[in-house]
């Protein structure tokens, strides 16, 4: 291990690092190698099958230009690829059992799916096309026609998207609602109306499942998660649509586990921010977990997974989506990615963060840090070349950096030694059993059957009990919201110290769409207390989302020192019934007081 590297480090730029763990050892830091590119677009294989792994780099470029596949073997490049279009992943699979067993690689990018065998292209798959909305293809058509101009055309389509969704336009139409100026809107128009109107869905993720055998070397299909809320699974072979999972959202992030034709399970984290699963004849996806932010990385565990946010929190969740624990890491999260080591029997989870640190977590429990002088865009752990647990990192930068894990290197909690011996050494006081314990231990022993009949029978009557009582509520019209016909929520308090007192009503109306009209507030009150100003009055109109405040003046004109309760009831229209109501608590007037 230290020839290999000192191979790495011969051809190497010296790249100035802020703190180093004692667990890796520096094979590679090289600041010129220009990459951009994510945790998607990076994988690790044995591309001639002759057991050194490379290391595949789907790059960016500039964003628009020089999008390239590269291929290093070591701190050489070892291939160079073209691409038409900026990747959104890269994954390396086995198509087919001839001899030798060498992978293939498949690049997403837009709507096709480039497939390089033994560096060289081999294939490309397109996606199907999908039907087109028919209002965007009559104003594409009077386009054509010049029956409209292009200001008219714009802004159309701009109310379209707002009404169906920008994942149900075409492409063509995307690119021209990015258009800023009119100039750019014009020339784009004039240059694509009189092409045949087709909407071909883009690629967001890509991932593989093994078909029928679980080998590391076995056929493997490719899993596609597109713009359109679809997630795709093609056969290696024929490169055919053998399963399409329908999703209330756009897919981001894919996990596969299973064999496509015995069992699996699809776990797929959505741009709405929600976690879906699915399972082998399933069509469509069924919702897991909800998420506060935007997802950032997916990493699975045997019974549950782990989602990295932008809320700058770790969540691990139950395979049925019940909330484990939650991990904050102080700073944004920039990608995560697993570290399995097969010798420990451990699997860790590495994660990179805006500061530039690189941790490494046991569950909650971080056992390794590391800075890097500019944060990581990407994090890839695996075999490369000939080593086992080695390392990759593509920084901001550009650079390239290669980690080997020390062989000796253990992970385990980043506490004292005399700590963890203290607390191993501690031995709880255990009192004896007492007599009164002894006999009250029989005595549930010999009337277990009669306690447990008295337990049901109380809870029972407590359940009765809630029950009549909610029952009430509803009857009287006391809870805070009304239902779904009429969505609205009231809340009343008083105002001052007395005896003049002010009381206010807020409504708001809950609903998304729907408005409410012709309510009524009337205030009832014991009138040898208190003198209410205005009884009634009338809310005409509540207008989703707005808050309406309504004030009356309340006197307390009794000379007791006491108190009574306020009640505001909510009326519609010419009905007796109240849909809410609400009571208030009035405090003791000053003047009584001080009497």
């Amino acid at each position: 291990m230290a020839a290999k590297s000192n191979a790495y480090m011969g051809s190497t730029t010296s790249l100035k690092q802020i703190d180093k763990s004692e667990k890796w050892l520096d094979a590679l830091s090289d600041p010129l190698t220009s990459l951009y590119t994510f945790n998607s677009s990076i994988a690790l294989s044995d591309l001639n099958g002759d057991g050194d792994s490379k290391l595949i780099v789907a790059d960016l470029g500039t964003g628009t230009y020089q999008m390239k596949l590269k291929v290093f073997r070591g701190t050489s490049l070892m291939s160079e690829n073209t691409l038409l279009d900026l990747p959104t992943g890269v994954v390396t699979f086995h198509m087919d059992t001839t001899e030798p067993r060498v992978p293939a690689i498949a690049v997403a990018s837009g709507a096709y799916i480039y497939i390089y065998k033994n560096l060289r292209p081999y294939f490309k798959f397109t996606l199907p096309t999908l039907e087109v909305n028919p209002s965007e293809f009559d104003l594409w058509t009077q386009a054509r026609d010049d029956l409209i101009d292009h200001a008219t055309l714009y802004d159309t389509l701009d109310l379209l998207r707002k009404d169906v969704g920008a994942h149900c336009l075409t492409t063509r139409t995307q690119h021209l609602l990015m258009c800023r100026t009119p100039e750019e809107r014009q020339t784009f128009i004039d240059a694509h109306k009189y092409f045949i109107v087709k909407k071909r869905t883009v690629i967001t993720c890509i991932t593989t499942m093994k078909k029928n055998m679980a080998e590391e070397d076995a056929v493997s299909c490719l899993v596609l998660g597109t713009e359109s809320c679809q997630v795709y699974v093609l056969d290696p072979e024929a490169f055919t649509l053998l399963m399409n999972l329908h999703l209330p959202s756009v897919p981001s992030i894919l996990t596969v586990t299973g064999m496509f034709d015995v069992e699996y399970r699809m776990l797929i984290a959505c741009r709405n921010g929600k976690i879906y699963t699915a399972k082998r004849g399933m069509e469509e996806g069924r919702l897991t977990a909800e998420l506060s932010s935007q997802p950032v990385g997916l990493e699975r565990r045997e019974k549950s997974f782990l989602v990295g946010c932008m809320d700058d929190n770790v969540y691990c969740f139950s395979n049925h989506g019940k909330l484990l624990w939650r991990l904050r890491l102080g700073a944004s999260l920039l990608c995560m990615t697993t570290m399995e080591l097969a010798s420990h029997a451990q699997k860790l989870l590495l994660v990179s963060l805006s500061n530039g640190e690189i941790r490494t977590y046991q569950d909650r429990q971080m056992v390794d840090s590391f800075q890097l002088e500019h944060a990581a865009n990407a994090l890839r752990f695996g075999r490369f070349g000939r080593e086992e647990n080695v390392l990759l990192i593509v920084d901001q930068a550009g650079g390239l950096q290669v980690k080997i894990l020390r062989r000796r290197a253990k992970f385990e909690p980043m506490e004292t030694a005399s700590a963890l011996t203290a607390g191993k050494e501690l031995k709880l006081n255990i009192p004896k059993k007492t007599k009164l314990f002894v006999d009250q231990t029989m005595r549930e022993r010999e009337n277990s059957q009669s306690m447990h009949r008295i337990f049901q029978y109380n809870l029972y009557l407590l359940r009765l009990e809630a029950a009549r009582q909610y029952v009430k509520s509803l009857q009287m019209s006391l809870t805070p919201v009304t239902t779904e016909e009429q969505p609205v929520r009231l809340a009343a308090q008083v105002l001052g110290l007395g005896p003049m007192f002010k009381i206010r009503v807020e409504l708001q109306n809950t609903s998304a769409l729907k408005i409410v009209q012709d309510l009524g507030i009337r205030v009832h009150a014991d009138e040898k207390l208190y003198q209410v100003q205005r009884r009634f009055m009338h809310a005409p109109i509540l207008i989703p989302g707005v808050t309406y405040v309504y004030d009356t003046l309340v006197e307390f004109v009794s000379d007791l020192g006491i108190s009574d309760q306020v009640r505001v009831f909510i009326t519609r229209g010419t009905q007796s019934r109240p849909i809410l109501s609400a009571v208030i608590n009035m405090p003791v007037a000053e003047v009584a007081v001080s009497a």
